[in-house]
């Protein structure tokens, strides 16, 4: 399907979101199978149906496999050194999670979850003895009562008004070819710069991309950030976006993501979009330890998410994303021993940290 470029400047909000069945119709632009049974046309009614975690999409991303159970859904995972590593909720019903579970411990035993819900790693917990321990925070913001007003969102304003000062201009557009380029100079700044992390982030090279936003940030014709939205699904409907991709020059400090980000909030806000999910903190923790979760494991990410800064940004990514207000819930690893160490390891070689 061919998207019309948009261009905007803030708060131009015009742009009809593409509807579902859009989605629906470029079925046949993708001649990929699954390696375990369903063909991609009907991964994609599963995921229509029940693909409501934010990252059920991303499992969608080259190198993923699926554990399927016709009828019922499917669990996406990777698979590394004889070890399966399962990705969000599996995409099913919910009075189907259990057995789709099940089927999946018992075909190969040797596996971990990582980023499920509370509610999947209670059925972990209470079904297979799992330990379930708190792995971040996830977060979802109701677009129906947003507004950038508040005193927590005082930087979201200062930025969007030293970008209108500026003359930055945002473009939804999808012909934009020096994304590369960027993301190119973006990884010479990060902590970990050798290689695009994947698996926990959704990697830039998707062959699927259908229902996919994309908005780009200018000064004149210099190409300063962009963030790809993609869709979050339930009931065969789109019921919010979530930030998968976002990259940003670094000569340009002043909140280039919080610029970007609300101007497609308005957008989506006035299209009728309900949510949005702004994805995973990684290592965050709040609330009470629960006796299901492994004390030793427990204390490692607190340790990491306080004094592992200089290595990833765990701190900087929880601060910028609480700056929009959304309703946190927590988001769990499930594993089987105390001290999973080499389960750790195998999961940072799939996401390519190590």
């Amino acid at each position: 399907m061919a998207l019309k470029e948009h261009t905007t400047t803030f708060f131009d909000c015009t742009r009809q979101a593409p509807p579902v069945s859009a989605a629906a119709r470029n079925f046949q632009d993708i001649k990929s199978t699954s390696i375990s049974g369903f063909t991609f046309d009907e991964r994609m009614q599963y995921l229509l149906q029940y693909g409501c975690h934010c990252m059920s999409y991303s499992a969608l991303q080259p190198g993923m496999q699926y554990f399927d159970m016709p009828g019922v859904g499917y669990i996406p995972y990777m698979r590394k050194w004889g070890a399966r590593f399962a990705l969000a909720d599996p995409v099913c019903h919910e009075r189907d999670r259990e057995r789709l579970i099940t089927a999946f411990i018992e075909d190969h035993p040797n596996c971990g979850f990582v980023q499920v819900s509370e509610a999947v790693a209670e059925i972990i917990n209470r079904t297979h003895g799992f330990y379930t321990t708190q792995f971040g925070i996830e977060s979802i913001v109701n677009l129906d009562t947003w507004s950038i007003g508040g005193k927590k969102r005082q930087v979201l304003r200062t930025a969007v008004n030293h970008s209108k000062k500026r003359g930055i201009t945002v473009v939804e557009r999808y012909d934009e070819t020096r994304d590369r380029q960027l993301t190119s100079r973006w990884l010479k700044t990060r902590k970990v710069k050798h290689k695009e992390i994947i698996f926990l982030i959704r990697p830039m090279g998707m062959d699927y991309h259908v229902g996919t936003r994309k908005f780009y940030a200018y000064d004149g014709e210099e190409l300063l950030g962009f963030i790809y939205f993609d869709p979050v699904y339930r009931d065969n409907q789109l019921i919010g976006y979530v930030p998968n991709i976002s990259r940003f020059d670094e000569s340009f400090k002043q909140g280039i993501f919080y610029t970007i980000m609300v101007h497609a909030m308005e957008i989506f806000k006035k299209e009728g979009v309900r949510e949005l999910h702004l994805g995973l903190c990684p290592l965050a923790t709040n609330g009470a330890d629960k006796p299901s979760e492994s004390s030793i494991v427990k204390l490692v990410i607190r340790l990491l998410y306080n004094h592992a800064n200089k290595i990833y940004n765990f701190k900087g990514i929880y601060f910028t994303k609480s700056r929009f207000g959304g309703e946190e819930s927590k988001t769990f690893c499930c594993h089987k021993s105390m001290m999973p160490l080499l389960k750790f390891l195998t999961l940072f070689r799939i996401a390519n940290v190590l």
